[in-house]
């Protein structure tokens, strides 16, 4: 469970869209490129050999360019062993603007397994939804201007405004997840240093609202910290959970856009 946490966690914690600054109004920075790798090493308790990867390449659906991101989670060495983790998941999103067309989510978590296919109709508003194990198919309504998991945290990377951030300032973004819309919420907490594995990295602090009870202590139980480039990689991700607490870090990079900057006093 705590691998699967960790891994939505990450799309849904970029999830944000200014109360005050839409960010369909702020230009682009075009935080990646073709090509661009990278993965988290994620810890919980004993356990600190389970990881996230992710990879971005050009694409097609149809005739249409578009971006295909795909996510990768799995366990390794002992934790695999107590508790056998693969999850796939995929997206192709508007070169420009975004905008999902296709996500694809094929999860194996200890046995639990789920494949879906989203296809979305931005001009009707609807998704269609293809459950491969169940073999059915289901047509729902979509907010405008919606993600799916992985759209949004490439989304965010890109408009995310890089200038006039005020502490304490909250955020949210419509996204679709499996066969429901949901809106996610986001608060700025300002700049912090972190040290990673690659030296002090200076931070954007993000905490989102999350229901308490039922996998986290409190609503404000999750952080996470963003690099304060142009890249706006992930550096850190902690969250506590009703049974102890879950930590990711950045691993490995390659291929990134922008140079990564490290604080050299």
């Amino acid at each position: 469970m705590a691998k699967r946490l960790v891994f939505v966690l990450l799309f849904c914690l970029y999830a944000g869209t200014s109360q005050n600054v839409p960010l369909n109004s702020i230009a682009p920075i075009k935080s990646f490129k073709e090509g661009e790798w990278f993965q988290l090493r994620l810890h919980y308790g004993v356990f600190n050999a389970s990881y996230a990867s992710f990879t971005l390449k050009r694409d097609t659906i149809g005739e249409q360019p578009v971006y295909h991101a795909k996510g990768f989670g799995e366990t390794t060495g002992l934790a695999r062993w107590f508790f056998k983790v693969e999850d796939y998941y995929e997206s192709y999103f508007d070169e420009d603007t975004g905008a999902p067309y296709k996500f694809i989510r094929n999860i194996n978590e200890g046995g639990y397994t789920k494949n879906i296919e989203i296809d979305f109709d931005h001009d009707s508003n609807t998704a269609k939804v293809l459950d491969k194990k169940k073999k059915e198919l289901n047509e729902f309504k979509i907010e405008p201007n919606v993600h799916d998991l992985v759209s949004s945290f490439y989304y965010l990377r890109n408009h995310y405004p890089d200038k006039g951030l005020n502490v304490n300032e909250t955020f949210n973004i419509n996204m679709f997840f499996d066969n429901e819309n949901y809106v996610f919420k986001l608060k700025y907490l300002g700049k912090e240093r972190v040290n990673s594995k690659f030296g002090e990295v200076s931070c954007l602090k993000f905490r989102p609202m999350v229901q308490s009870g039922r996998v986290f202590k409190e609503q404000e139980s999750v952080t996470l910290w963003v690099s304060d480039d142009k890249n706006r990689l992930p550096i850190r991700l902690q969250a506590d959970i009703l049974i102890g607490s879950i930590k990711a870090d950045l691993e490995n990079f390659k291929n990134l856009k922008h140079p990564f900057e490290i604080v050299v006093d």
